[in-house]
């Protein structure tokens, strides 16, 4: 199974594929999708989506897992990540690919085994789980590599109850 990982944000938007098989988890390829930040949201939503389909062509992923929104202190950064999520979201409906979305303490529970553990320990034990030799960069492609692994280790372990995005047509 191929599962691409997605960092949803507007600025950055991390990504990485991951292949699982017969609980064996294989890094495939990673990055980042990013838009300059002279654009307009409306021009960068727009490359964002665009970007994204040429992604999941390229990629032909079979799962794509994505972060839930997490609200810090920073609402208007908050809304504008909720855009760009938004059109994420419509990127993986337009190409058919199923949907998993997880919590950031999903994620860490499933990467480090403890949901409240530290950036750094969720990247380091990514890498680890991964057997690369560093941490991928940018940090946004490390944690969508962190929410690949943790659809691979959740969807082995809950096969079904998965909780796919339902459709509204």
């Amino acid at each position: 199974m191929r599962i691409l990982g997605i960092d949803p944000g507007y600025a950055t938007i991390g990504f990485g594929l991951v292949e699982a098989n017969r609980g064996q988890v294989h890094m495939v390829t990673y990055g980042a999708i990013t838009t300059p930040a002279s654009l307009p949201l409306s021009r960068r939503l727009y490359q964002i989506d665009t970007d994204m389909q040429e992604l999941i062509a390229q990629l032909k992923p079979d799962a794509i897992a994505i972060e839930e929104l997490f609200f810090n202190t920073n609402i208007t950064t908050g809304i504008a990540v909720a855009h760009g999520r938004g059109v994420l979201l419509c990127a993986a409906e337009r190409g058919g690919i199923p949907l998993f979305e997880y919590t950031p303490s999903q994620v860490k529970l499933a990467v480090t085994g403890y949901g409240k553990a530290e950036k750094r320990q969720v990247m380091d034990m990514t890498r680890r789980l991964l057997k690369l030799n560093d941490i991928p960069r940018p940090d946004d492609a490390a944690d969508a590599l962190a929410i690949a692994l943790c659809h691979a280790r959740s969807f082995t372990s809950r096969l079904p109850q998965t909780k796919e995005v339902k459709e509204t047509v």
